[in-house]
């Protein structure tokens, strides 16, 4: 890649529910931009929601890279800081681990976790009642926001509930670029545990991922370790650190505008599906995206991208697009526009999609009937949110009723 840029990612915003403006001008003159990543290297940024779609499904472009050793690195996270996976199988590669998780997604599991959800949800409403009695006021993030979808993930994933502090501080440490917090550290010490968690399962096997990726193992012994500590670090991450954002972000949105939680308020069992899918639109976790590399020469938007170029799908900025939705930056739950691309497109279209809506809907839904007087507890410009950090979000979320 040749191109020279003045345009330095993470982008500032002004504010956690706002992306930077300069993506509204990237869109309309250059939804293709060259721009430098975190890490220092050169990538092409792509915001326009058409060309971001058509990417995520254009098998042209992948999540390895020709010479891994020359890829331009995005973070200095562990979790897609660069390339991963092996160029040549690729392809194959992601259409086993798709076969592999499938009994981990299917109906009767989806069920069963479902009713968890549920009741892990009462129980931390309860704590959050509790926590307001008390106080005043409650921290939804701490007390809400961040145990659910860490216990969630654990349950699937065949993690003991009493590591579950222990699976927090690695997920949360993989995913920041602060060279301080040494992620790369977490995720080898992320490697050990689970490797040990995965020879308690060989001898005990019961129904969950990491039982279901070692039964893997003894049909193919093709499968490694490393290819299992992959798959769990892409699900602990996709379905604990997004969770997250997404339920402190949604909480915002809803809050900071009164009309919007009176909407929800008025017929929560009604409404709440639709207000879900909004917050996954509109929220906007993190400044980057979604990363990929050209596998070959290919043309975008008028720009010529070349064998192993990084690109940076930014679906922060396609789901705003107002060539997309009309309106693009009101929170409109009744909107006919439902084509947004906060779980992906194509064949990457998240695989926990259907969990992710299952807690996001039972939090919005459970909130809306038990505490119809929420509010934000402070004004949005004293909430502490996060930086140098994946998904980014906030660090406290005070509310009371």
């Amino acid at each position: 890649m040749t191109a020279t840029t003045d345009l330095q990612l993470p982008f500032e915003r002004p504010n956690v529910l706002e992306i930077a403006p300069l993506y509204d001008l990237l869109r309309r003159e250059a939804p293709v931009a060259a721009v430098t990543t975190p890490a220092g290297d050169p990538a092409w940024l792509v915001t326009r929601f058409e060309e971001v779609r058509d990417l995520l499904g254009d098998k042209r472009f992948g999540r390895s890279h020709p010479h891994p050793d020359r890829a331009a690195r995005i973070t200095h996270a562990a979790i897609a800081d660069g390339p991963s996976g092996d160029y040549e199988t690729e392809e194959a590669d992601h259409t086993r681990m798709r076969r592999l998780l499938t009994p981990a997604f299917s109906a009767k599991r989806m069920r069963q976790m479902g009713e968890d959800v549920q009741a892990l949800v009462d129980g931390y409403v309860d704590d959050l009642v509790a926590a307001k009695e008390r106080d005043g006021r409650a921290d939804l993030h701490e007390t809400l926001a961040v145990p659910l979808p860490v216990a969630v993930i654990c349950r699937l994933l065949g993690v003991p509930h009493e590591d579950s502090e222990f699976f927090r501080d690695l997920s949360d440490r993989m995913a920041t670029f602060d060279p301080s917090a040494d992620a790369q550290g977490a995720r080898e010490e992320f490697g050990r545990y689970m490797a040990g968690l995965a020879e308690q399962k060989r001898a005990q096997r019961t129904e969950d991922v990491i039982s279901d990726l070692v039964h893997a193992q003894e049909e193919d012994d093709t499968y490694d370790y490393e290819e299992m500590i992959r798959l769990s670090v892409g699900l602990l991450f996709a379905g604990h650190e997004t969770t997250v954002n997404r339920i402190g972000l949604g909480t915002l949105l809803l809050l900071t505008q009164r009309d919007r939680w009176e909407y929800l308020a008025e017929d929560p069992d009604g409404r709440t599906d639709k207000v879900v899918e909004e917050i996954m639109r509109l929220g906007a976790p993190g400044d980057l995206g979604l990363v990929r590399y050209a596998h070959q020469d290919v043309d975008v938007a008028g720009v010529t991208i070349h064998e192993g170029d990084a690109v940076v799908l930014s679906i922060n900025a396609a789901n705003r697009d107002p060539e997309a939705f009309a309106d693009a930056e009101e929170f409109e739950p009744d909107r006919e526009e439902r084509g947004h691309v906060g779980f992906g497109h194509g064949g990457h279209f998240c695989i926990g999609a259907s969990l992710a809506r299952t807690e996001l809907r039972t939090v919005f839904r459970t909130l809306a009937k038990r505490l119809p007087d929420l509010r934000l507890a402070v004004d949005l410009d004293d909430i502490d949110v996060r930086t140098q950090h994946l998904t980014g979000g906030v660090k406290a979320l005070p509310v009371t009723w």
